[in-house]
């Protein structure tokens, strides 16, 4: 197979009584899984035949890996990463560029191949087409599935990777708003960008600035990061919006307009000026690693590897586990985006938020829920990971469960032995504050099962707790659905 679109295969077995044409779906070098009516079928190789041009040939078998996504990712960070895993094995890489973007890698071993890679840049959206034809093997985004995604992998009998960890966090970016150094304003409410985008505010006045005409801009149609900040709104936008083909002609555009508005990747605000974060209940979210990694910044945009289901050499496996070493952290780092490696945060580093919790605490949240909160923290420190749910559930995303899948991995691997670690729930503010308080501490419950789950045990070397308080401490306001996003979450807290 390599990197055109899959064509059909007839695969017979050896007693002639099955059958089977479809396009081949992933190999492994002994078993081969083949598209049917009812989703792939895995076949051993050796007791079938295989007629057509991407049957694999045994004698010249060399493990592939396809991957298939957003530019950054697939220009930038993925080709560091590979470069990184055959350094840290020993191994020679040969790099190619092709035709269309496109970019083929050999990693070879005492003079033979041992695996190639092929990376094209597209477009979520055709990234995840790619996973349902079988012309890739990883999905690489800003964003997760959408519904009809989802919806037409269940015709064909796949299921798109997500919550069941078919999926790989490889780290994550902020957006920030984007005006032009012409512009004097250096924060905004979320608010604002909320209803500009949505189609509320026509112009800069209604937000407080010098009258002035408002335009939008975003990065083009089908652009992961633009999707998910789409998402974030309450409504499909409804104002003109001009797209832009890649990031250097979005920034220009800003910086060249005094009345644009843009959302753009910190990272690629290039001559544009971005903004600060400032909402109603006066809470300043600057886009530092910190609030990236805990997703606490609330234009923060996971970058995943959605990695299809279906048996994978060796050396695949192995390249996936090697992208959650501290190795693989390191680059991801230096290509600019968040790692996903756990640091802590001690009480002392969040007295902004616990200042702007006791200054908006509503009526229903009394000083004793507030000093009960801080008595349990006091002794203990946050770390990175934290959870987060849809509203009025317990269901968590996706960036989430991959953090459940990390924190039992460190949990399993003795990172927290002899220690405490407390699952601390929180809610928003709408609803009635008892019922907020048994919602958050049900979230806590939620994590403390899905790792019981993962674990089969909790480890006898350490001990495990939960706690909620309802919505004792906002990260958000509540006037926004971004606020209350933020505000429905699970935080871990170590002590000893």
């Amino acid at each position: 197979m390599d990197s055109a679109a899959a064509e059909q295969v007839t695969i017979t077995s050896a007693q002639g009584n099955l059958v089977l044409t479809g396009r081949i779906a992933g190999f492994d070098g002994t078993y081969l899984d083949i598209e049917s009516p009812h989703g792939p079928l895995t076949l051993a190789y050796a007791g079938v035949t295989c007629a057509g041009a991407d049957c694999p040939d045994l004698e010249s078998y060399v493990p592939q890996l396809r991957l298939s996504g957003e530019p950054r990712l697939a220009s930038l960070l993925l080709p560091a990463l590979i470069d990184g895993f055959a350094r840290d094995r020993g191994l020679k890489l040969i790099q190619e560029d092709i035709d269309g973007g496109a970019l083929n890698i050999t990693l070879i071993e005492d003079a033979e191949p041992v695996l190639l890679v092929n990376l094209r840049n597209s477009q979520s959206a055709e990234a995840f087409a790619d996973l349902l034809t079988y012309d890739s093997d990883v999905a690489l985004t800003f964003r997760d599935p959408l519904p009809d995604e989802q919806a037409r992998a269940a015709e064909v009998g796949i299921a798109l990777p997500g919550l069941a960890g078919g999926s790989v966090v490889l780290g994550g970016e902020a957006l920030v708003p984007i005006v032009s150094p012409l512009n004097p304003i250096r924060v905004i409410d979320p608010a604002d960008v909320i209803a500009a985008f949505a189609g509320d505010i026509a112009d800069w006045e209604q937000m407080g600035q010098p009258e002035m005409p408002l335009t939008l801009h975003l990065g083009p149609v089908g652009d992961g990061q633009a999707d998910a900040f789409l998402a974030m709104l309450p409504a499909p936008a409804s104002a003109a919006v001009i797209r832009h083909a890649d990031p250097d002609a979005l920034a220009e555009a800003v910086a060249a307009d005094a009345g644009a508005l843009g959302i753009a990747a910190l990272g690629t605000s290039g001559i544009a000026q971005p903004l600060g974060l400032r909402d109603a209940c006066g809470l300043t979210a600057p886009p530092v690693l910190r609030g990236i990694k805990t997703q606490d910044y609330p234009l923060t945009t996971p970058a995943f590897a959605f990695v299809r289901s279906q048996r994978k050499p060796e050396i695949v496996r192995a390249f996936l586990n090697w992208l959650r070493s501290p190795a693989a952290e390191l680059i991801v780092r230096r290509a600019g985006f968040a790692d996903r490696g756990v640091v802590p945060i001690s009480l002392d580093d969040q007295g902004e938020r616990f200042a702007h919790a006791i200054t908006i605490a509503g009526p229903d949240t009394s000083l004793r829920d507030l000093q009960g909160m801080v008595a349990m923290m006091h002794a203990r420190v946050r770390i990175s990971l934290t959870f987060r749910f849809a509203n009025g559930t317990t269901a968590l995303d996706t960036a989430s469960a991959a953090n459940l899948r990390l924190l039992a991995h460190d949990m399993r691997d003795g990172v927290y032995a002899g220690r405490e670690v407390m699952l601390i729930g929180f809610s928003d503010g709408e609803g009635s504050a008892d019922a907020n308080r048994d919602l958050s501490a049900a979230r806590a419950l939620a994590v403390e099962s899905a790792l019981l789950s993962l674990l089969g045990a909790i480890p006898d070397d350490l001990r495990l707790g939960t706690a909620g308080f309802g919505e004792a401490l906002p990260i958000g306001c509540d006037d926004t659905a971004w606020g209350r996003q933020m505000n429905r979450r699970v935080e871990v807290w170590v002590g000893d």
